[in-house]
């Protein structure tokens, strides 16, 4: 029985969920305070670990997986769109509104205006003002009113698709030319993150092209992860020059990591037997309980990273850095488990069936979600 469920969550893309939650995780623990406890200049000289010390990028792989598994649960599928509502508001508003709670209760302890905090929360439905991370659920939420329309494009033809994505891009770069900078639109809001939802449905369309293609797979992964390394080290986020970057590359940064992320989604999705055995199962677990791992990291992922720098060991040094993120990671799991059984299994369990079957498709996938 258990196994069946894991099948029928797909355990790759699990393994995906928990890859960006340590992203974001990582990201937060090595660079929480102007590059403390590891300074930005320490970046790592393995290039792959630029995707670790630029972990923001998790935020965009989940987005561009959020986009995917909307496209292959509904695929050949109508969808009751008051229900689609209603059933991701049971999904993801009980562990929000606690974590949101909690918030307030933290501001109150430290002394702070709480009546000042919960008059910014209803302005998080339009803005991206929610804290723990909760900005970007409101992308999500904008993401989810385009929904319609958007699954009308793709089944007129997938290919349309595309062209919203170049109409995004042309809006980032008017944006670009107006105000001399376009980031915070491009990183916090859905004028950015629309192409990465966009390359998750895409990917999963036309992901007979990806299907065990291994040395292309390698080849753009490795060409990624060099971009990503150039841009960690000429200042990434916070110092390319500064916070927010004037640079022209965020007219184009959401398109590249959607396009690099949807690809390799489905590669990983569609070119594999995903191993039922421990370590695997182990790292969908992981994956299983993201969500709770990502809203309640940033209650103790700076602590975390304060203490062992100042009373166990410096960790200055990017490698020393990491290796104690994913030790901190680790032990934040039981945390997750619980919050997991208590505000998201419960609710998954009363949520009703959005998608009907309606062209020639077994059913199945319905639990990804």
């Amino acid at each position: 029985m258990e196994n069946q469920q894991l099948r029928t969550r797909d355990i790759g893309l699990d393994h995906i969920r928990a890859l960006a939650a340590f992203m974001v995780f990582s990201w937060h623990f090595l660079h929480f305070t102007n590059g403390y406890p590891v300074p930005f200049e320490g970046a790592p000289s393995v290039f792959p670990l630029a995707l670790l010390d630029e972990g923001h990028t998790g935020v965009a792989l989940f987005m561009t997986l959020s986009g995917y598994l909307f496209a292959k649960i509904l695929d050949g599928r109508s969808v009751n769109y008051l229900t689609f509502l209603s059933r991701r508001a049971l999904r993801l508003l009980p562990l929000l509104i606690i974590v949101l709670i909690a918030e307030g209760v933290r501001l109150y302890l430290a002394g702070n205006d709480v009546l000042a905090y919960l008059a910014t929360l209803p302005y998080g439905i339009i803005e991206p003002t929610l804290p723990n991370g909760a900005w970007s659920l409101t992308v999500e939420f904008h993401f989810y009113l385009l929904l319609p329309f958007l699954l009308y494009l793709c089944r007129k033809s997938p290919g349309l698709l595309f062209a919203a994505i170049i109409l995004a891009i042309g809006l980032r770069a008017f944006l670009f030319i107006e105000n001399g900078t376009v980031f915070w639109p491009a990183y916090w809001t859905l004028v950015g993150r629309l192409d990465q939802f966009l390359f998750g449905i895409l990917a999963y369309h036309y992901r007979s092209l990806f299907i065990k293609k291994h040395f292309l797979a390698l080849a753009i992964a490795t060409a990624f992860c060099l971009f990503y390394y150039l841009y960690d080290r000429m200042g990434g986020l916070y110092h390319m020059p500064e916070y927010p970057s004037p640079r022209p590359i965020w007219i184009i940064m959401p398109t590249i990591e959607g396009a690099f992320y949807g690809w390799i989604i489905a590669y990983y999705d569609a070119s594999f037997r995903h191993s039922q055995g421990l370590i695997s199962k182990f790292v969908a677990r992981i994956g299983k309980y993201s969500y709770s791992l990502y809203l309640l990291h940033f209650f103790v992922v700076f602590r975390m990273a304060d203490y062992v720098h100042r009373h166990i060991m410096d960790i200055s040094n990017y490698y020393a850095g990491q290796v104690w993120a994913l030790i901190c990671f680790l032990a934040l799991l039981p945390v997750a488990f619980v919050s997991y059984q208590i505000y998201e299994k419960p609710f998954m369990n009363i949520r009703t069936s959005y998608a009907k079957r309606s062209f020639n498709r077994s059913p199945q996938h319905e639990e990804c979600r």
